[in-house]
């Protein structure tokens, strides 16, 4: 099913007074950020999203798409899922190795017909989830052994490359030891749609919007300025530099020096 538009109808947050918007629209190819305390409801927006809900949950939201009530299969029928989900904690559960596993997914999926095409793709999908992870995945390697770093690259890998789902739910994912933006990035560049629940300032600062959760609703509503992205990819660098400092430590190496880092004239004040 071709999603061009997700639309969150209004309903109501934990003091049951009505939330302060009619809809929030969001379009293939952008990222939403969710941002907000514990407890403010940022799960339960998700928890509406992947539902689809119309109105059965506790916030009496509603879920469109392309500006329509979904059809019930997409919520009932699993071969029909339109929603991909990606938790900070995800490990792997089965014994068997990255080849035989993405080979297992590209098939049942339907995506390649002959054997070529399907080792390119095998290829290109370890190739960029190597660029998420500082830790490289190779194709033989069991499931069992891959880190939490290495087994999200390669479920983002996947979600860009074979999963069917053009609508991505991301739980606090900052800390799984991963380049987030790079991991984003993949996935915009195949135009999902992203719902992306954060505490890391450079994540909300570089999503197209951002929905600030007070009392289980959704309080505000935020378009994010020039200015803050580029904030956003300053702290960014910051980040990916920390990273690689990280991967000179673990093999051994010493740090002889610290790159200057300086203010962008973009976003001096």
């Amino acid at each position: 099913m071709l999603i061009k538009k997700v639309t969150i109808l209004a309903g109501y947050d934990k003091e049951r007074d009505k939330e302060s918007f009619k809809k929030v629209e969001i379009r293939a190819g952008q990222k939403i950020g969710i941002v907000g305390p514990t407890g403010s409801g940022k799960s339960q927006l998700l928890y509406d999203i992947e539902k689809l809900a119309q109105g059965e949950t506790k916030t009496k939201r509603k879920i469109l798409i392309n500006n329509k009530t979904p059809p019930k299969e997409l919520k009932i029928d699993p071969t029909k899922k339109v929603i991909g989900y990606l938790t900070q904690h995800m490990n792997f559960m089965t014994d068997t190795t990255v080849y035989n596993f993405l080979k297992t997914h590209i098939e049942i999926r339907g995506k390649c017909q002959v054997k070529k095409d399907t080792e390119k793709l095998i290829e290109k999908i370890i190739n960029d989830a190597n660029t998420i992870t500082g830790e490289k995945i190779k194709k033989d390697a069991n499931l069992l052994i891959l880190s939490g770093g290495q087994s999200r690259a390669l479920m983002v890998a996947d979600l860009a490359y074979v999963s069917e789902s053009p609508i991505v739910l991301i739980d606090e994912i900052e800390n799984a030891g991963i380049r987030v933006k790079k991991a984003l990035d993949l996935l915009i560049k195949k135009e999902k749609i992203i719902f992306l629940v954060t505490h890391n300032p450079i994540l909300a600062l570089d999503t197209d919007k951002r929905l600030v959760m007070k009392k289980g609703g959704i309080s505000k509503i935020i378009y994010t300025s020039i200015k803050e992205k580029g904030i956003a990819n300053y702290l960014s660098w910051i980040n990916n530099y920390m990273l690689d400092v990280r991967e000179e430590v673990r093999e051994g190496k010493q740090v002889e020096e610290l790159k200057l880092i300086c203010t962008p004239m973009e976003v001096r004040k």
